[in-house]
């Protein structure tokens, strides 16, 4: 028998007080309310029959994972299908206002729909549910969490809802730590339900990894 559930957990808060664009960059870790956000998915988590957490490489999706893996005494495995979708604009101070005042920005942005200025949303679908349908099939029984982040976990939701992949960043429903879950009825994905576990600490909570 494969899983029973697949519960994509996305990272907590990071600590960036210059705002910036980290996307695949090391040394961004989770910030004082990011480890509590991790916490609150863990909590969660841990009243479920987990055999199985994979984590993307990532610092901040690691962190994500540990307290999770520290209750219910699990390894953490890294795979790296996880990752944050690669992106241009990763180590700047990203604004609309500068956006709009920088022309050699301005190439990047010819096509939000593939998006332009970074990985397509095309292959992210193909990594990520090639990854679902191997985490599926890799435990005999119980349910496996995946740590991962926004555009990732997003491109998951609108794949199996067979809905187009292009969007606006802003649009994505998919807040810091919180959990999509999905299984598998016959041959089809199927998501089961999304939950916030930290959304009274989202108000003040800085969110600018990706666009």
């Amino acid at each position: 028998m494969p899983a029973d559930f697949l519960h994509f957990v996305r990272h907590g808060e990071v600590a960036n007080p210059e705002g910036i664009l980290y996307g695949r960059l090391e040394g961004f870790g989770l910030s004082p309310r990011g480890h509590e956000m991790a916490k609150r998915s863990a909590d969660v988590l841990a009243t479920r029959p987990i055999t199985k957490i994979l984590s993307s490489p990532l610092q901040r999706a690691v962190e994500s994972a540990t307290p999770l893996a520290t209750q219910l005494k699990l390894e953490i495995e890294i795979d790296e299908r996880l990752l944050e979708g690669l992106n241009d604009f990763e180590g700047s101070a990203m604004s609309f206002g500068r956006l709009f005042r920088e022309p050699s920005v301005w190439k990047k942005l010819y096509n939000p729909w593939k998006p332009s200025w970074g990985e397509p949303y095309r292959e992210i679908s193909q990594r990520v549910m090639a990854l679902a349908e191997d985490a599926w099939n890799s435990v005999d029984e119980g349910e496996v969490v995946l740590v991962s982040h926004q555009v990732v976990i997003w491109i998951l939701h609108r794949s199996i809802a067979g809905i187009p992949l292009p969007h606006l960043p802003h649009q994505r429903r998919c807040s810091l730590s919180s959990i999509t879950t999905v299984k598998k009825v016959a041959d089809r994905w199927k998501e089961e339900s999304y939950r916030e576990p930290a959304a009274d600490l989202l108000e003040d909570a800085i969110d600018l990894g990706a666009v």
